[in-house]
């Protein structure tokens, strides 16, 4: 922050003459420092002997000017609205939908998880309940409260994050906003009316919207995005999801467990291709347990909507005889494409890749000064995560701090059940780059908590460097595998070995012990198989 950019709020000043030595006013002066880093002071030698404490605030010398304008309000915009005004910047965010959260929130994690939750306990009470001596005459699914119960949650959180902006004093801008110069934004407020957002540095995170396949219309009724699918208002007998890649899973977990009939059609040869090879079957032979069907290396070719339900034409991946797959719904999840439609990007001159992703250099700026960009408009894991790290770590850089964020280190997480996490590199990229390798591996059948509680399914894969033991990269197919993977993901984080996670004591009985003896699996040899 420049000085002629800030406004002097208060200022408590320290004399001390000439008994005041010099090693006590530096002393006194690097306390001082540190204090004023962590509530955003400035420290001003008005002498040889005194110096003062001085308030700043960041705000720009006109009025109307922001030192930071977030243009989408998702995990990685309000987030990084809400960093920037603690570190002291003048900030506004734009959000078009009227409510906080972004996709992630309002039509996305959030709710889905709602709903996965809720389907896995009907599910539980009918198939595992009895086995556990919790025994009841008949069990019905009450779609509308378990609607309401997801948007509930949803409300709430939203609430929530208006909230922190009222308390970390963000200015919330409600419309869709479009670049008229680098430097200022056109808002077409949800009110009908326009106004004019000035910012010295401009955040675009917009976020991504879901990618379309050629020839299929997405009407929200009979063929639905990931949002006309959290929002259905009766249970479909069958559902046919198109894409099996997390969301698509996800969803058709939901549905399958309430009753549907799910078919899963992948163009790909694979589920999840970015999932490790190995857990990757085993978690497809689960899910197929559970009544989920797979079409792998299939396209879909036509659709029918004309009737009561829907017509899908399929056939091969590489050609060959066609085939018609019936469905009442059809949830297409063919992966996410980033939102920048109407943002006057090329008004400009901002510049995008072949795909619609925004370029930016390691410290988020456009190839436009002044101009940034975070989440899922710009290369890197879409996920909601991947862009609040985004967001802190590119304010901070325009604080003029130090951010990072390593995108080899982003965990990811399938809410099914089990669910599948993973952090680092999969076996098949450990082979690719030809760096030697051990695997560890320990089934949760062999875990005292898991077998316990009658839920043993699943595994944790460990890879680390031969020479080193560098771990590599951990995958987790487990109840609650999403909570476990985060201390695998510290350790990727300080380049800890199998061998550091094996030698920390973990508590029993837990899930998290099927960890440790991966570790001790992959360095030397678990105990408890």
């Amino acid at each position: 922050m420049f000085a002629s950019q800030v406004v002097r709020k208060r200022v408590w000043c320290f004399g001390g003459g000439e008994e005041l030595k010099s090693n006590r006013i530096e002393s006194k002066i690097m306390a001082m420092a540190n204090l004023a880093r962590r509530k955003g002071y400035a420290v001003v030698l008005s002498s040889r002997s005194s110096f003062c404490l001085t308030r700043w605030r960041g705000f720009a010398s006109g009025s109307e000017e922001n030192e930071v304008v977030v243009i989408g309000g998702g995990p990685g915009g309000y987030v990084a609205a809400i960093k920037a005004s603690q570190l002291g910047l003048k900030t506004t965010c734009i959000e078009k939908r009227g409510t906080l959260g972004g996709t992630c929130l309002n039509v996305g994690c959030i709710p889905s998880k709602a709903l996965l939750h809720s389907s896995h306990m009907y599910h539980e009470a009918i198939h595992a309940f009895g086995n556990h001596g919790v025994k009841f005459s008949s069990v019905e699914v009450d779609l509308p409260a378990m609607m309401a119960q997801k948007d509930k949650a949803v409300s709430n959180l939203t609430k929530g994050i208006e909230g922190l902006f009222k308390k970390n004093k963000v200015n919330y801008v409600k419309g869709y906003g479009k670049f008229i110069s680098p430097s200022e934004v056109s808002v077409d407020t949800i009110d009908g009316g326009n106004t004019v957002v000035k910012g010295k540095h401009i955040i675009i995170a917009t976020g991504s919207d879901v990618k379309s396949l050629p020839g299929v219309t997405i009407d929200e009724k009979k063929i639905v995005s990931s949002t006309g699918a959290l929002a259905l208002t009766e249970i479909p007998k069958k559902l046919v999801v198109i894409g099996a890649g997390y969301i698509g899973l996800e969803m058709g977990s939901v549905w399958g467990r309430l009753g549907s009939e799910v078919t899963v059609v992948e163009f790909a040869p694979d589920i999840v291709p970015t999932m490790d090879g190995e857990v990757r079957k085993q978690f497809q032979r689960s899910l197929e347990k559970q009544g989920i069907k797979f079409k792998l290396k299939t396209k879909v070719v036509g659709v029918d909507t004309s009737g009561d339900g829907v017509k899908l034409t399929v056939e091969p991946a590489a050609g060959g005889d066609q085939t018609t797959l019936e469905a009442d719904v059809v949830l297409v999840s063919a992966g996410r494409t980033p939102f920048t439609a109407g943002l006057g990007l090329d008004k400009i001159g901002v510049e995008t890749d072949k795909i619609g992703r925004i370029l930016v250099n390691e410290r988020f700026v456009t190839n436009v000064p002044g101009v940034y960009a975070i989440g899922d408009v710009i290369p890197g894991p879409m996920l909601a995560h991947k862009a609040e790290e985004d967001g802190v770590a590119c304010v901070e850089f325009i604080a003029g701090k130090v951010g990072h964020v390593d995108y080899d280190k982003v965990p990811g997480v399938v809410y099914t059940t089990p669910e599948v996490a993973s952090v680092g590199k999969t076996e098949e990229q450990v082979k690719a780059l030809g760096v030697e390798y051990r695997v560890g591996k320990f089934p949760f059948l062999a875990n005292s908590r898991a077998k316990a509680i009658d839920n043993a399914e699943g595994l944790v894969k460990i890879l680390a460097e031969k020479e080193t033991d560098k771990i590599l990269g951990v995958h987790i197919m487990a109840p609650n595998a999403g909570e476990l993977i985060h201390e695998a993901a510290i350790a990727l984080q300080y380049d800890a070995s199998s061998e550091d996670i094996a030698r920390v004591c973990h508590a029993h009985p837990t899930m998290s012990e099927a960890v440790k003896e991966a570790a001790m699996a992959t360095y030397d040899k678990p105990i408890h198989i």
